[in-house]
């Protein structure tokens, strides 16, 4: 049995994640590959846990490299108890947010040390590697027209100034230019149905390396 693969989707708040996750999801199961979706931090019962504490319980002080080992600890109860598995028996995971938005969000927003990220990257990953990121990108006024119009209340993240939200977006950016195989870019400004389209002709590259490894 071949390993599942591993699709990432990042991006700044209000470009879509969510509802091109479901095209992706919809796609893979057309073309009858067995396939999850979930989000980061999140996806276990532990996961959710520190999700609450870190997203949405904003009235919560933390330090940026507390923030950074959290959403760790996050990672490694879901990498062990979900994402592994699942890709040990074939199936392929879908994830909301993976390890770039480590290096955009605390990285890039928080101005934790890169070094201190990768060194627990490789200890918690241990070679880990998505196969494929898609990362919607958004210019920020977008984003923060989006992210105003919408009826919830705003999590932690939503709640930074337009300079945290630029420097994200950068720090995306320079992930997708130090990675270029893996990461694709796709311009979340655009109508929903030509991103869409876009996902799905990349979708469709990874998908017919699939049938070859097969």
């Amino acid at each position: 049995m071949h390993r599942g693969r591993l699709i990432t989707v990042e991006g700044i708040d209000g470009s879509g994640k969510t509802t091109h996750i479901d095209h992706i999801h919809t796609y893979l199961e057309q073309q009858n590959i067995s396939v999850i979706r979930t989000r980061e931090p999140g996806g276990t019962e532990m996961g959710e846990a520190l999700r609450d504490i870190l997203i949405r319980r904003v009235d919560l002080a933390m330090h940026a490299e507390t923030e950074l080992l959290l959403m760790f600890s996050a990672r490694m109860e879901h990498l062990q108890k979900r994402i592994r598995p699942a890709m040990e028996s074939g199936t392929w995971v879908v994830i909301d947010r993976f390890i770039d938005a480590t290096y955009a969000y605390q990285g890039g927003g928080r101005g934790v040390s890169m070094d201190r990220i990768r060194l627990l990257e490789n200890w918690v990953l241990n070679g880990l590697e998505p196969d494929l990121t898609i990362l919607l990108d958004l210019p920020v006024e977008i984003s923060l027209a989006r992210t105003k119009a919408r009826e919830q209340a705003r999590d932690r993240f939503e709640l930074q100034d337009r300079e945290f939200k630029h420097t994200v977006r950068e720090a995306y950016l320079e992930r997708a230019r130090q990675n270029p195989d893996r990461i694709r870019i796709v311009d979340a400004s655009a109508e929903i149905d030509k991103v869409k389209q876009e996902i799905w002709k990349t979708l469709d590259m990874l998908v017919e390396k699939e049938h070859d490894r097969i």
